[in-house]
């Protein structure tokens, strides 16, 4: 997900700018230098910007610099993979994208096993993603759909940003749960693909919601059904798809993650501080922003979340014979 130019500018600064509540840690064994999160994507996605935002709650509680390093490269593995070699004393951690769960069955010669090697230290944002149809598509529900796409098996298409991203892998999922065919079309990011979604080359997108949702308002899409198995406060009139498709809940899941090994103390200064820096005015005003929702948890709840996702992408993946890039 990636945002305009100014309104990363407008995040950044803001995190920035969070007043100091500083109440710093005096006499502490960590951290007792530099802290540096790795972004697995270039400057200006929700990734880079949830790490900004920690980077700087985290300076001002716990007195020492929390920097972020972009380090893009391979759909998020380069970090990945720079992290598991990382010394596990709580100086070098991983922001956490939905690429991570993915990527996990996406790519089958990793040198790392992301559950294994990655320690959860805490969650902290949930986006959705949207069905979104063109206007002058027939169907108007999520049941019409399916039962305009069984009626015409084979000849709807539907676009994503890239094979094996969210996009694709929320598409899969909606076709192995509901027995629909539609051919994948891939692009190279979202935009492309909702500008022929919107010109009519293609029938459907499961898309990010922050990416799609001013074009739902502005009547250029039709928005069919959320992907969460709640409703989205940006669109709260839109039903989710799982009222439809038992099963079906699809979200974009952000955190912290640590080597693993990094001492249980460390990870627990971390998901405190996380946790309350969460609950705080100021960034909860910068997450609202993004579209999602807070997910604030002990190490243990983001750990099985981040196993869930993986087991339901790894059956995913499988089912639609997908391949990385």
């Amino acid at each position: 997900m990636t945002f305009p130019r100014r309104t990363f500018l407008r995040l950044s600064a803001s995190a920035v700018a969070l007043p100091a509540f500083a109440r710093f840690a005096h006499a502490q064994a960590y951290p007792s230098r530099p802290v540096r999160i790795v972004v697995g994507f270039a400057p200006g996605g929700a990734t880079d910007i949830l790490a900004r935002i920690a980077g700087q709650w985290l300076s001002t509680r716990l007195g020492q610099q929390f920097i972020v390093e972009n380090r893009p490269g391979a759909n998020g593995n380069l970090a990945t993979e720079g992290i598991v070699k990382a010394a596990a004393d709580g100086h070098s951690l991983l922001m956490i994208a939905p690429a991570n769960t993915i990527n996990a069955t996406l790519f089958d010669n990793l040198s790392f096993n992301f559950i294994r090697d990655i320690a959860p230290v805490a969650g902290m944002l949930r986006t959705f993603y949207v069905m979104v149809v063109n206007p002058s598509f027939p169907a108007k529900t999520v049941p019409e759909f399916i039962a305009y796409a069984k009626a015409n098996r084979g000849k709807l298409s539907y676009a994503s940003a890239g094979a094996g991203t969210p996009q694709h892998v929320s598409a899969e999922l909606f076709k192995m749960l509901t027995g629909v065919k539609m051919q994948h079309v891939p692009y190279r990011g979202s935009i492309p693909g909702l500008t022929d979604l919107i010109g009519g080359q293609v029938q459907v997108m499961f898309d990010n919601l922050a990416t799609a949702v001013e074009h739902v308002r502005s009547g250029r899409l039709r928005a069919l059904g959320v992907t969460t198995a709640t409703r989205a406060p940006a669109l709260p009139d839109v039903p989710t798809i799982g009222e439809f498709v038992p099963g079906f809940d699809v979200s974009a899941q952000f955190g912290i993650g640590a080597p693993r090994n990094t001492p249980a103390p460390v990870i627990q200064t971390l998901n405190r501080e996380i946790n309350a820096g969460l609950a705080d005015p100021a960034i909860k005003a910068r997450l609202d922003q993004l579209n999602g929702v807070v997910t604030a948890a002990t190490p243990a709840e983001f750990g099985k979340l981040l196993a869930d996702e993986t087991d339901k992408w790894a059956k995913v993946i499988k089912f639609g014979g997908i391949k990385a890039d």
